[in-house]
């Protein structure tokens, strides 16, 4: 197949989408990618990127073109802005590309607003546009402080319609999001089919397995922005202080980054390490100091829909999880059996879990965690899981 992906964001940027493209080239596929700046997720386009000599781009076999984007760093203007660039100047590029693609894949993150260089291409050429949806619109303007029922929301509510109407088919992450779409948009059930994503075959229990060391090392490891609610990890660990062997590992970085780290120093937390964002082959290195790993989300009934991609990652790499999260993670994690969950954004539930993995649940108990994790990966989230259902759906739409 002749493959048209569009996504704003793309390597050297942290996403999966990369690992996707090349995985289909791979596989046989001619795969093109209309992306944007990279300068996720500090907001500063990347060195080398300024200027327009890496606009166009061969990696790894995938065919990348770079739209103007305008860097997110500076408030809520430059987000916006940054949105905006991305999506218009992408929909122009789209609207002048002659060459002639089998089917369109738009991979869905924030913001919505970046599926308009695929429908566009998709309605210019009649083709068929499949739409992998990462994060709900306009549900994740909440995480970045906008009300529910403002008159922001409103507008972006008809924007996210209007790109949901365009897919021919909805690839969903979590399978909680088949519900909102139906109820919220309309979208027909026939429409919709459950992808989860998957993780990188660089994490695997054997690689990222820990040697006993007599301490109890918990990980988060990922974006650190207002969604992920690290401020809960943090305040557990005011209230669990008193474990002495009990050290606590933040491996990432975002926009709640600086105002995490100022926390820390306020509760005055001693064991607590912020390593910033590392490159993604050395994170199985990071992932063996963990005896268990950590997830943590907003409180929020629509983004409790969602199941961040760590969560596979975790399990790929045979990990325990200790979760502060409601919704699908938390059905996830009790129906592997994988480790403890408490409510979002609770920190003393969190503390209590964590004091119980800490003192209570034994040597066994955390290898049965750890092995449930990874078979729950096995059998449900791999790259050939992930893969032949992603082939299987752009053979249907490809013309």
């Amino acid at each position: 197949m002749k493959i048209l992906v569009v996504c704003q964001h793309y390597y050297p940027e942290p996403f999966r989408i990369t690992d996707i493209c090349e995985e289909l080239v791979k596989r046989g596929h001619e795969v093109s990618v209309i992306t944007g700046l990279p300068n996720y997720p500090k907001g500063e386009i990347y060195p080398g990127y300024r200027d327009k000599s890496k606009r166009e781009e061969g990696i790894n076999g995938v065919k990348v073109h770079r739209c103007f984007t305008i860097g997110r760093k500076g408030g809520v203007v430059k987000r916006v802005l940054n949105y905006y660039s991305f999506a218009l100047s992408s929909k122009a590029y789209a609207a002048r590309l002659k060459e002639e693609f089998g089917v369109v894949l738009v991979n869905q993150l924030s913001p919505v607003m970046m599926a308009w260089a695929g429908i566009r291409y998709k309605k210019k050429h009649k083709k068929k546009l499949v739409l992998y949806c990462l994060d709900l619109w306009p549900e994740s303007l909440i995480a970045g402080g906008i009300r529910r029922g403002s008159v922001i929301y409103k507008i972006f509510r008809k924007v996210s319609e209007k790109v949901y109407r365009q897919a021919d088919t909805l690839l969903i992450t979590s399978r909680m999001f088949r519900g909102y779409l139906e109820k919220e948009f309309g979208i027909p059930d026939e429409k919709i089919s459950y992808l989860p994503q998957y993780a990188e075959s660089l994490f695997t229990p054997e690689d990222c397995r820990k040697e006993p060391d007599g301490k109890i090392d918990l990980m988060f490891a990922g974006n650190i922005g207002a969604a992920q609610s690290v401020q809960t990890i943090l305040r557990a660990a005011k209230l669990t202080q008193d474990i002495e062997n009990l050290y606590w590992h933040i491996v990432g970085d975002g926009s709640e980054r600086e105002r995490c780290e100022k926390l820390a120093s306020e509760l005055g937390l001693k064991r607590v390490t912020f390593y910033g964002k590392k490159p993604l082959e050395e994170m199985p290195a990071y992932y063996k100091k963990a005896d268990a790993m950590l997830v943590s989300l907003m409180k929020d009934p629509v983004l409790s829909l969602t199941l961040p991609g760590k969560v596979q990652t975790y399990m790929a790499a045979g990990k325990p999880l200790i979760c502060s999260a409601d919704g699908e993670t938390a059905e996830v994690v009790r129906e592997a059996d994988c480790g403890l969950c408490s409510g979002a954004e609770d920190a003393e539930a969190l503390a209590e879990n964590v004091r119980k993995f800490c003192l209570d649940v034994g040597a066994d108990a955390k290898r049965q965690y750890a092995e449930n994790s990874a078979e729950w990966y096995r059998k449900n989230f791999t790259g050939e899981i992930f893969f032949g259902g992603l082939e299987k759906v752009l053979a249907e739409r490809a013309t």
